[in-house]
């Protein structure tokens, strides 16, 4: 009997042996594949044909894209996709810390996700700009905020001026907030308002970008101009704390107060001590400076202060008065309407809009008429010396000269004359 066993399982082992080296052929199937295995192939089919849109898997469900219409509102959107009111009030109130569903506008894009079945609404997707969205989850009343994928791209651009530098820069792609940037940066190096054809000027800057649109810029990061055959380098490197740009002889371009109180626009009349008024017909001074604008432009503080009047005049219209030190005063004259928050006793940061552009009080049309006061007597802004911050020191001598080297050479191969040049971008911001 026990021989007959030992036979048995003899053959047994022999049958198993046989089966193993024959799988090994490609013969037969292999003895452990697991009866799951259709099954588990199915699954992985379908996970690699799911669909995600804004980090949510949208496999099996209704995609509906629209645009904001005039007066609509959260609650007019989702009604007609079988969303119970008490629910929309639910989860307005709970987005009220992610995103204010009163502010909802015209013309930006929405998304609604609806149950192919039923065509009741589970998600819906805002995009108050082109780089966030807000998604309501319309099952678990939930709101979150989330960014598009995005990447920065590095582009380095040069250019010649023929007429305006506002022109010139626009035409070489870059951005008017870049450009006000720019003259901010050199605006009291250069007098802009007298440029000659054949200036030349180089900067660099990262953008970010969105869908293949740019979103943001994220500010200049070096930078070069050259005024009558005069090079002017602008080299970033932080000192005390404090990032600041600075030129090839260490000097910095910060000081205390900004070079105009609009960005980047026209002087129409600069200060005169006999001028012919336009509005009174006679001759008198004009102790300001004009800057012409269209209405509604924001005007900015040119330095930080206390705002010590914020008023109304006959002649001067809506009008700010900023003392910055017991020096230094400035008056911001005819503005269409005060800024918010900005009254007397206030304190302002320098570049913090204040107002906007208007032609109230004594004036023939939208301009800004900027009075500097210097020990109580009113100066001629275009002329006056501001003292610069304080210079490269000389512990940060070495380091700053091997940082302004580096950006030498870096600006010495952007070729003004030829279109600019686009680096590498970073790796995109996945989304999941």
């Amino acid at each position: 009997m026990k021989s007959k066993w030992i036979g048995i399982i003899a053959l047994v082992v022999s049958l198993v042996l046989i089966a193993v080296y024959q799988q090994k052929l490609g013969i037969l199937p292999s003895l452990f594949s697991q009866a799951g295995a259709p099954q588990a192939d199915s699954l992985a089919l379908a996970k690699a044909n799911e669909k995600f849109l804004f980090g949510i898997n949208v496999t099996g469900l209704e995609i509906i894209e629209g645009t904001v219409s005039k007066n609509q509102t959260l609650a007019t959107i989702l009604s007609p996709f079988n969303v119970p009111y008490q629910l929309i009030d639910e989860i307005a109130k709970k987005s009220a810390e992610v995103f204010d569903v009163r502010g909802i506008a015209v013309d930006k894009k929405f998304t609604v996700l609806t149950s192919p079945n039923s065509s009741k609404a589970e998600f819906f997707i805002y995009e108050p700009n082109p780089a966030e969205y807000v998604v309501f989850d319309l099952d678990s009343a939930k709101v979150y905020r989330a960014e598009k994928p995005s990447e920065l791209r590095k582009r380095e651009i040069g250019g010649i001026i023929e007429s305006s530098l506002y022109t010139a820069m626009v035409a070489k792609g870059i951005s008017p907030e870049l450009i006000d940037e720019f003259a901010d940066l050199y605006g009291w190096s250069v007098d802009f308002q007298s440029l000659q054809k054949g200036d030349v000027f180089k900067v660099v800057f990262e953008e970010k970008l969105v869908e293949g649109q740019v979103v943001s810029v994220s500010g200049i990061q070096m930078a070069f101009f050259q005024h009558l055959g005069t090079p002017m380098h602008a080299i970033p490197f932080e000192q005390n704390s404090q990032l600041t740009f600075f030129d090839q002889n260490g000097k910095s371009f910060k000081k205390a107060f900004l070079r105009d109180p609009l960005k980047y626009t026209r002087i129409s009349s600069r200060y005169n001590l006999n001028r012919f008024h336009p509005v009174q017909k006679v001759y008198k001074a004009h102790l300001g400076t004009d800057y012409a604008a269209p209405t509604g432009t924001e005007i900015r503080t040119v330095g930080d202060g206390t705002v010590i009047e914020a008023t109304y005049s006959s002649a001067n219209g809506n009008f700010v008065k900023i003392k910055h030190t017991d020096t230094y005063t400035t008056q911001y004259l005819h503005m269409s309407k005060i800024g918010r928050n900005i009254r007397r006793g206030a304190r302002v940061k320098q570049g913090e809009v204040i107002g906007y552009v208007g032609s109230t009080g004594l004036a023939t049309g939208p301009h800004l008429c900027f009075r500097f006061w210097k020990n109580g007597k009113q100066e001629d802004w275009l002329q006056e010396v501001i003292p610069p911050s304080e210079p490269i020191s000389q512990a940060n001598l070495q380091a700053f000269n091997l940082k302004k080297n580096e950006a030498i050479q870096r600006l010495a191969l952007i070729d003004p004359t030829v279109d600019d040049r686009l680096l590498a971008t970073s790796s995109s911001k996945k989304t999941e």
